[in-house]
């Protein structure tokens, strides 16, 4: 009898993991199954678009098989199966049909040979080793800003950049800018990467639930690799070339100054509240301790609020924003204070805070007053 058996839970939330990666459509239709390969002390299930891959692995409580069976089954049916049942599951593989039970279920699902799957990668080269709680704060300070689907295609990922002085993380919409800095990690030689939207989010969800303290970043055939302790996710890299950010963020006779966050949100909030979807500026006009916000759409209404700031000295300085522009950042700090800074009316505004392990830097494009009242 060719029989094993799966936790459920163990099984449903690799599963789960697969399912955005096996729904999606492609020029092949293999790839909306799933790769079972069964082992005495493990099933290896591994997913692919095309685009990223995911090689996952569960324990086997008993195995009565010959090692390394494979087969493949529908990756949105034995999810939607797996998804009802509770406890331990036992397998069993007769012919072409995968019988899958547990106390008191039976039920069965169609299979296919495993010949005409796309080969995955093999030897990953490890380049670096990163803790999980540092990378999934670093890609959640930065992964927000990605566009979906940007016509410039170098802005629909994050650069990764990584050397002797540390790990940098760089977003971008053309309009703003989110970098991390962190020198927990580092490389003798210096890389870079430009990652998908797409590999960074499917990511983001692995780490929700990996288990171990670190995951190791490295290549293989040309392709990024993420490994956790029961997985590899494998993405292919964008070739086109980020834009150069580094002469924006230089702040060569800027002016810092701070002001409570969280006041400042809520002003924010208020002027988004009078756009209705109208691409308008809001006024900011800058003094030594007072921040005046002005915004006026004429089909709604007007805003004038005094906020007050601390630090800022020299000439006072009307800047416009689109304040949804400067409030998506803001949600990424934490602190009570902020502190930020600026130069003219046709400079950005850079928002900056240190966390332990890692630097932020916010920085937001001003628009024209044509875009004002």
């Amino acid at each position: 009898m060719n029989s094993f058996s799966l936790d459920q839970k163990t099984l449903f939330s690799v599963l789960s993991w697969m399912q955005p990666i096996c729904t999606k459509r492609t020029p092949l239709d293999l790839t909306t199954s799933l790769l079972f390969q069964i082992g005495y002390k493990e099933v290896i299930i591994k997913g692919t678009d095309l685009e990223v891959s995911l090689q996952a692995t569960c324990p086997v409580i008993n195995a009565d098989l010959l090692d390394g069976h494979q087969f493949l089954v529908s990756g949105k049916r034995i999810y939607d199966m797996v998804k009802e049942l509770e406890g331990i599951i036992t397998f069993s593989v007769h012919a072409n049909q995968l019988h899958i039970k547990t106390v008191s279920i039976d039920l069965t699902l169609n299979i296919k040979d495993a010949e005409g799957f796309p080969p995955f990668p093999e030897r990953i080269e490890n380049a670096m080793q990163i803790p999980v709680d540092l990378l999934q704060k670093l890609l959640e300070k930065v992964s927000f800003l990605i566009p979906q689907n940007n016509a410039n295609p170098a802005l629909n990922g994050l650069l990764l950049e990584i050397g002797v002085a540390g790990l940098t993380m760089t977003t971008t919409d053309g309009h703003s800018l989110a970098q991390v800095q962190s020198s927990r990690c580092s490389l003798t030689e210096s890389k870079k990467w430009l990652i998908p939207r797409r590999a960074i989010f499917e990511v983001k969800k692995l780490l929700e639930s990996a288990d171990g303290e670190s995951i190791f970043i490295g290549l293989c055939n040309n392709q990024l690799v993420f490994s956790g302790q029961h997985f590899n996710f494998f993405t292919k890299l964008l070739a086109n070339q980020f834009p150069e950010y580094l002469p924006i963020l230089q702040k060569d006779g800027f002016i810092p100054a701070t002001i409570d966050r969280a006041s400042l949100i809520k002003t924010l909030r208020r002027s988004v509240c009078l756009l209705s979807g109208s691409f308008i500026a809001t006024q900011f006009l800058f003094d030594e301790e007072i921040l005046q916000v002005h915004m006026h759409n004429k089909e709604v209404g007007k805003l004038k609020e005094a906020l007050p700031l601390k630090g800022l000295l020299g000439a006072a300085l009307d800047i416009r924003f689109y304040a949804p522009y400067l409030l998506s950042g803001l949600q990424a700090f934490d602190d009570d204070h902020i502190t930020f800074y600026v130069k003219g009316s046709a400079r950005p505004i850079m928002f900056q805070a240190s966390h332990d392990g890692f630097n932020l830097t916010y920085l937001v494009m001003p628009v024209s007053p044509s875009h004002g009242t």
